[in-house]
């Protein structure tokens, strides 16, 4: 939004009554998300980490607005990855709820949900930039950059380990698998690696054996799991382990990676390579980093949630620390005034430091906020930081590879929307070209 719409929202903001809440009405959150089934990995520990963050805020006195301390209520809904179930959600959480803001992991039921949230003018957050587009005005991705990401383990990669060649890697057909799957393809071609073989899958994979057989029989250096549903990672990493697979698995995520480790060998998962640390990781101390007591966060999560933490536990909860800061800063909790807020300059920051609000080039609309980001790596046990690096930067290198890799996926916006105006689904109507 531009400058001169921020501040005709401000007027507006202004213009309300003062105090016209009573001050122990709470705030409410909406989280929609996958709470059960096989994406419950990305939306059950969310809410679960929003919780953590609304009882320290709450404990501390809750949102200050003005004289007022409000409580923050957070609000699931289980959506099950499932678009109609998400449709009846979104409005369960904004007509019957009141909710100012809306928590999201995005991917398949985004375009359902499109129109109403538009409609509502409501603030929306998704972890899928991919689910950007010029259709969805209030909805942003201010925390996690997924798959954009990906190509800072790649780039790591190919410095550190330049022997490793050969590529075989396999991706899920939905909107978490596909636009990942360009974003593989670009930043194993950036790095003068060669894929040798790819696979798609619809749902869980059949016959975890077989698929990794299929995918070792090009003699790759490199297995990738791409952007895989913790499930799904945990059974190829194991077929991988009966396979005897010597070489380098790499994979967006390892969520409970302590239980493959115990199923496999420490040995085995030596350096696995993802995108997510632990928040105990002495890399996450440093100044730039902005998150509160990373370190805390994660010894009360796991406290309270054992054996939970994922990808997602303090994402969701991220996000809702940066809102909390603009609705501060500007004393109001309306959805868009807030929205423009959190955009004002058109920069910011995320947990691990500046960042841009950009995307244009590929979402038609600069909602993502991009800046750094870790490669982890496990060593002797645990998962560590072993380098925070700049997405930009690669960007500025090898962004028209990009572009071009995601176009043959069908995953640009332009195409996205052709598709949903055609009445069909993100990958529906998509043969993707498959090197086997």
């Amino acid at each position: 939004m531009s400058i001169y719409r921020f501040g005709a929202d401000l007027a507006v903001a202004a213009s309300m009554p003062k105090h016209s809440m009573r001050a122990r009405e709470a705030v409410k959150v909406g989280v929609l998300a996958p709470l059960t089934g096989d994406a419950s990995a990305w939306g059950r520990p969310g809410v679960e980490g929003c919780r953590i963050w609304a009882d320290r805020l709450n404990a501390d006195g809750g949102l200050r607005i003005g004289d007022q301390h409000r409580r923050v209520e957070i609000i699931a809904y289980d959506d099950q990855y499932d678009p109609a179930r998400a449709v009846l959600g979104a409005k369960h959480l904004v007509l019957e709820q009141g909710v100012k803001i809306i928590l999201m992991l995005g991917g398949d039921t985004v375009p359902a949900l499109n129109d109403f949230l538009t409609r509502s003018r409501m603030l929306a957050t998704t972890l899928l930039p991919s689910d950007l587009s010029p259709d969805t005005p209030y909805l942003i991705a201010p925390c996690e950059v997924h798959p954009i990401y990906v190509v800072t383990g790649v780039d790591w990669l190919a410095e550190n380990r330049p022997e490793l060649r050969r590529v075989a890697l396999c991706a899920q057909r939905d909107a978490l698998g596909l636009p990942s799957l360009a974003t593989y393809r670009a930043a194993f071609e950036a790095a003068g690696m060669t894929v040798v073989k790819e696979m798609l899958y619809t749902g869980a994979p059949e016959d975890p054996d077989a698929m990794v057989d299929a995918l070792m029989s090009a003699s790759p250096d490199i297995l990738c799991w791409d952007t895989a549903y913790e499930p799904f990672v945990h059974a190829l990493t194991e077929a991988a382990y009966r396979r005897g697979f010597k070489g380098q698995i790499l994979s967006c995520t390892c969520d409970n990676y302590p239980a493959l480790i115990e199923r496999t060998s420490r040995e085995f998962m030596e350096g696995f390579l993802f995108q997510f640390p632990d928040f105990d990781d002495p890399a996450l101390a440093d100044s730039g980093v902005d998150f509160p007591r990373p370190a805390e966060f994660y010894a009360e999560f796991n406290r309270r949630f054992p054996g939970e933490w994922s990808a997602v536990s303090w994402q969701y909860c991220a996000i809702l620390e940066m809102w909390r800061k603009a609705v501060e800063r500007i004393q109001t909790v309306e959805p868009t005034v807030v929205l423009s807020a959190m955009k004002l300059g058109g920069v910011g920051r995320n947990v691990f430091g500046e960042a841009r609000w950009w995307g244009r080039a590929l979402f038609g609309v600069d909602h993502a906020l991009v800046g750094s980001w870790p490669v982890v790596r496990i060593h002797d046990g645990r998962a560590r930081i072993v380098e925070i690096r700049s997405i930009l930067s690669w960007w500025e290198k090898h962004g028209d590879l990009l572009l071009r890799h995601m176009r043959a996926c069908g995953q640009m916006w332009d195409q996205r929307l052709e598709r949903q105006a055609r009445g069909l689904s993100t990958f529906e109507d998509y043969a993707p070209r498959i090197k086997s």
